[in-house]
């Protein structure tokens, strides 16, 4: 399955990884330093109680004892059975956060994947959509959330996305 979508106008993120609220983090695998204008692996240890990879690649962390859910997503059109996970598993996110924990949210660069489910977070935790779209995107990227599907799901709720696209798979 391919899961990267390829962002040939996208600037690489600035950062390995931000925070948007306290204790819930975005970022991605790879990052840009404009200090030497490579591309540098973005390795987690043991920073986060709790490390969701949306995307995932050997020796990109977590350290051991960390906690880490390996949930592969493509960055494109999300199944039913996509988007009922991603709603899972932000809720998983939001419950971590809401409990004191730190939470970083990953996919490749940190800007699509790993942006759903963090504004989803942040719905759960009371944010209202346009909200979290613009905290994401003022605290991580203004490239952040750039896929309209992923916002479209997240302004329509998960849940109907769901609805919707298993409507369309049977029609």
């Amino acid at each position: 399955m391919r899961t990267r979508q390829r962002d040939r106008d996208v600037p690489g993120p600035e950062q390995p990884w931000n925070e948007i609220v306290p204790g819930l983090w975005m970022g991605g695998h790879v990052w840009h330093d404009s200090r030497t204008g490579e591309l540098q692996l973005a390795v987690v240890g043991t920073e986060f109680d709790l490390v969701v990879s949306l995307y995932s690649a050997p020796g990109h962390g977590p350290a051991a004892g960390v906690e880490h859910l390996v949930v592969p997503m493509p960055d494109g059109p999300l199944t039913g059975a996509q988007l009922r996970t991603a709603e899972r598993i932000a809720g998983s996110v939001a419950r971590a956060v809401r409990s004191g924990g730190t939470v970083l949210v990953r996919c490749h660069s940190g800007y699509n994947r790993s942006g759903l489910i963090t504004a989803q977070a942040l719905v759960d935790l009371g944010h209202r959509v346009p909200d979290a779209v613009d905290l994401i995107r003022r605290r991580r990227s203004p490239w952040a959330l750039h896929n309209e599907v992923f916002v479209q799901y997240l302004t329509t709720g998960l849940g109907v996305s769901a609805l919707l696209s298993e409507l369309d798979a049977i029609a």
